[in-house]
């Protein structure tokens, strides 16, 4: 296994003085965003897809850091009712899938979208209940109007163009959020359909990540590693469905932590232990969005724990008794 990073953290320094810092760290990976929520600092499709020798500048660059990239990431939302905005993100993500075929990369990381209630929407609705019934209708017109026909489109044109992993962050607020929405889309759009793994929204829907990776087995294709805390006082008064503003982390049921501050190494070394039983054996790429510490701090800490918690060296194929 190996320690990435999505680059956005530093998105606003130049392509090879982040690579050139994330080496210092120890890191080996790279996941950069090109477009969507992420926005294109480090990877401007719209630019390497027009201009030979930027994209051979981009290669260039890349290369002489000694760093590989785990993953192009393009998070949006392609089947928002209002179709303006959805074309702009499912603009982006067919950039995004051109630019891993430039680059001989065969995934991308990206989010599952959430659609209105009906054809005359204009925001999207994420329903969080089956009662009263009015709320199961809506994901009936969701899922077999919307996204298994979007995303069965997508998948067909991302596998005309060499790639065949569509990792999807399971994240509240978008249609696939938790393990059984990520395996319905799945098995009815084709195994190209997997999980960008990240805790940090598992963690403070209730689930336990060991447990979800043990279900998803080879449906995981990249991980985050992102940790949350749960607020002792908040959670218990709130509940985990939380409107409170990220900025006001002292209302908040929970926030998100760097690695080790939402829970102890044990609990990161388990997942690791969990991911490699069920034959992941790829990256763990740390998002930092941890409001209570700076970029530097907050990635050196990350980087520690994860240092003595990912298992790096491929498995003995031998055992000898003594």
């Amino acid at each position: 296994m190996k320690l990435g990073v999505f680059t956005n953290v530093i998105g606003n320094q130049p392509l090879a003085d982040a690579l050139k810092y994330f080496k210092g760290l120890g890191i080996q990976m790279v996941e950069i965003g090109c477009g969507g929520y992420p926005g294109k600092d480090h990877c401007d499709p719209t630019v390497l897809l027009n201009d030979d020798a930027k994209l051979q500048e981009f290669k260039d660059t890349i290369a002489a850091s000694g760093l590989e990239i785990s993953a192009l990431s393009c998070h949006g939302n392609p089947v928002h009712p209002n179709k303006e905005i959805a074309k702009q993100f499912d603009d982006d993500m067919r950039d995004c899938i051109l630019m891993a075929e430039k680059l001989g990369i065969h995934q991308i990381n990206c989010f599952s979208g959430c659609p209105g209630d009906s054809a005359g929407s204009t925001n999207p609705n994420w329903v969080t209940c089956s009662w009263p019934p009015d709320y199961l209708e809506i994901l009936e017109y969701q899922w077999n109007d919307v996204l298994i026909p979007y995303w069965k489109e997508f998948v067909a044109f991302a596998k005309s163009h060499g790639v065949t992993k569509i990792a999807l962050e399971m994240h509240p607020g978008f249609a696939v959020y938790n393990t059984s929405s990520l395996l319905k889309l799945r098995e009815a759009v084709g195994p190209e359909i997997g999980a960008n793994f990240d805790p940090s929204h598992l963690i403070w829907q209730g689930m336990n990540p060991v447990h979800v990776i043990r279900t998803l087995g080879d449906a995981i294709f990249h991980v985050h590693a992102k940790d949350t805390k749960l607020d002792s006082m908040n959670l218990p008064v709130n509940g985990v469905l939380d409107t409170s503003s990220y900025l006001d982390a002292s209302k908040r049921s929970w926030v998100f932590r760097s690695i080790g501050y939402g829970n102890d190494e044990l609990y990161w070394k388990d997942i690791v232990s969990a991911l490699r039983l069920i034959g992941y054996d790829y990256v763990m790429s740390i998002e930092h969005e941890d409001a209570f510490m700076s970029q530097n701090e907050g990635l050196v800490k990350a980087c520690d724990v994860l240092h003595r918690s990912i298992t790096f060296e491929d498995k003995m194929t031998e055992t000898r008794w003594v």
